[in-house]
Formats: structure tokens, sequence, C-alpha cells
């Protein structure tokens, strides 16, 4: 075992003036933190390119510096830590203040071999007990790492990189369902918002039941366990997957007993009324009851009057693109980081109301793509179990 800072040198990142940014070429690629993200949600390791670029002679004017190829980039300030996000550099760039690189000393580490070290690690437990979490140098210089020789890093990085892949193709697999879906919604109902189809169209409330808000309640930012309360996050919303683990845990005595929660319960559909111009009009649905969570006022509870629309059908027409973002440009605030969509705006949005028994057959067709989807994710997640197993066997020595 050896310290990390003995086998590669950690770059800090350079601040990037707002009057330079937005250029889309120019002799450097400028990564942020979110340059980063996109290439790792995107399912891949290498970054070459970034939203922002830079010149030589404006580089100068700023005193920053590029870092080589081969360089392993991370969040190293703020909650973008805890994504555990790394990517390796494969052109010459620079990055910013909110990002640090590690350059690696090739005559000691193969790349790919400390690119998955790097990424065994979980960084955040780093990153010190302060107010806004922050990586530093000094810290992560002090981290051991396994080195054996240079031809067994490259055995260990290339049986990673085989199992790596075949995680990111399972991952690929409940892409492609998620794209066969929508794929399916369009094929049957076409654009829901230019309707050349022709199906009748009316105001959402005619459709609705019942909506419902839930109750704020201060919460500790910790999950609750099974025999506790826990009022979801916003988050459990957004991915347009429902995600019970995303709660906080509340204390029993801190309900009033006089209020009526309202629990998510099985077919229920979940709507974020209130988020970032991006994440805001989210919609998910719940697949089983879970009596001690609750929703918080800025989800919605949706329940369908089922002689008029069905909730699967529903769910991808508000999930479409064209619809979404209908209802995103109703949504107003003093603030561009938070944005509400009022009940009333939402209920008198004009949506297609295509016959019911053509909804039903595509949520037969969406029952088959989902038990589809359900198993491709269970096998990825063998497959990421598989992997990260096989990582703790290499560096956890």
């Amino acid at each position: 075992m050896v310290k990390l800072g003995s086998v590669g040198e950690f770059k800090a990142g350079f601040g990037f003036p707002i009057e330079y940014q937005g250029k889309k070429e120019g002799d450097y690629p400028f990564a942020k933190v979110g340059d980063i993200s996109a290439v790792v949600r995107s399912g891949h390791k290498n970054i070459f390119h970034a939203g922002n670029y830079i010149d030589k002679d404006i580089l100068g004017n700023l005193k920053a510096k590029t870092i080589p190829k081969g360089t392993i980039v991370f969040a190293k300030i703020g909650e973008a830590i805890k994504q555990n996000f790394r990517a390796v550099t494969t052109v010459e760039m620079v990055i910013d203040n909110n990002v640090m690189g590690l350059v690696p000393d090739n005559n000691l580490v193969d790349t790919n071999y400390l690119f998955y070290f790097m990424r065994s690690l979980d960084l955040y437990q780093f990153s010190g007990a302060t107010t806004i979490p922050a990586l530093r140098k000094s810290m992560l210089e002090n981290i051991q790492i396994p080195l054996p020789p240079l031809s067994e890093q490259k055995r260990i990085a290339a049986i990673l990189d085989k199992a790596d892949s075949i995680r990111k193709k399972r991952e690929q697999a409940i892409k492609l369902a998620d794209d066969f879906l929508r794929a399916t919604f369009f094929e049957m109902f076409g654009d829901p918002v230019k309707n050349p189809k022709r199906w009748k169209t009316d105001k959402i409330k005619k459709g609705m039941s019942a909506i419902t808000s839930g109750w704020s309640a201060t919460g500790e930012n910790t999950p609750c366990k099974s025999d506790e309360f826990g009022v979801l996050k916003i988050s459990s919303v957004t991915s347009g997957v429902f995600k019970p683990e995303e709660n906080k845990v509340v204390a029993c005595e801190s309900i009033p007993a006089s209020k009526k929660l309202i629990h998510p319960k099985k077919g229920d559909l979940l709507f974020s009324r209130a988020n970032t111009r991006e994440l805001v009009a989210a919609i998910c649905m719940v697949h089983q009851d879970y009596d001690n969570l609750f929703l918080p006022d800025k989800l919605w509870s949706i329940k369908l009057n089922h002689e008029l629309l069905l909730p699967e059908f529903f769910l991808i027409l508000i999930q479409n693109e064209k619809v979404r973002e209908l209802l995103t440009k109703q949504a107003t605030g003093t603030s561009g980081s938070m944005l509400n969509i009022s009940k009333n705006k939402f209920e008198e949005t004009d949506i297609i109301f295509p016959e019911i028994n053509v909804q039903k057959d595509f949520c037969n067709a969406f029952s088959k793509i989902i038990n589809l989807k359900e198993k491709s994710i269970k096998i990825n997640e063998l497959a990421n179990e598989s992997f990260n197993s096989l990582s703790q066997k290499v560096f956890l020595q």
C-alpha cells in the first residue's frame, strides 16, 4: 500500500469569469462539474469536450493552466461530491475551481487502474465536517492505494473494464425499454400537443377525481426506518420513477393528531408542482402502498376518473417532453431557482382524451414493457453487485 500522493499529483481548477463563458469553440474545453456529470450519466468515462471553451490568450490572462490527457477529474466542493462521478480526460483541457484533477505518474500507476480505484472510493467521507463539503489535496494525498506491478495493474483494469461493459449493457437495456415505451405512446397517440390524430381535447380537470397536496413536516436529513414516519423529498419524483428512499425521518410526536397525512398508495400518480425549471412538473407512479411515508406540500397525489383517463396513459402523457414544456411555461416564481405550478393552471391545461379502449390497449403494452424493464433492473442490480464485489476484492486489501 502506498499513498495516492506518491503515484499522482492533485491539481486544483481555476475560476471561470462569466464574461469568458459561452464560447462553444476554442483551444481548450473548460470543464465544469456539470460536464463531468453529463459524461458519466451518458454511460461513458472519457471526457473530451465541455459546454464552454477558452483560448490560449485568455488562459494567460486568468493565470490558469491546463491539465493533460489522462487526468482523472471529479467534483471537489458541495453536494456534487456525493454523486461520486469520475471521468478521464482524453484531451488537454482546463477545469474550473469546483473541480479537481488527479494526474497519474504513468511510470508507477496505470491510468485505468487508478480511475477504477478512485471510483471505488466514497469521496464524500473525506470532505470534512464543514458547512459546505469540500475536498482538500492534503487529505486525498494520504489515501492508501494498493500498488501491484504495472503489468498486474493493467490486467486488473482490463478485467474491470469488461465487468463495467457488462454493467453498461444492462443499463442500456433499461434505457431501451423506456425509449420503446415512449415510441409505443407516439405510435398510438401521435404528438399529444399537435394532435395529428384528432383526439378529443379538454381540460385536465375533466379527467380528475382528486388532486391533493401534502404537508411539509420538519424532518431530519436521514431516511426513515420501517417503524418510523418519513416525509418524501421532491427528489422522490424527479427521475420519473418513484424513489421511496428519498425521504426525511419525522418524529411521531411532531405530527399533530388532527393532521391528515397523504400516504402514497399503489396506482397513485405523484406530481412535483414546485422545483427548478428543469425539474418542475415531474410525475411518477407508485407501485405499492407506503403507510409510513407521506407527501410534502410540494408534491400532489393525483387520482383520475378511469372512465376518461387511465393512469398509465396519463403518466406517459405528462412525461412527454412537449406536454411537460407546456406545464413548465405556466410555472411562476420570483426566483429562477424555484418555480411553482398552481393547481388552477394545471387543471386548466388542455390535453388529449383518446378513446378509453385505445388507452386500455396502451396500458396492456405498458405492463409488458414495464415487466421487461423490471427484469432488466434486477439483472442490472446483480451486475452492479458483481462489479462492486470485484472492486472490493481488488482495492480493499
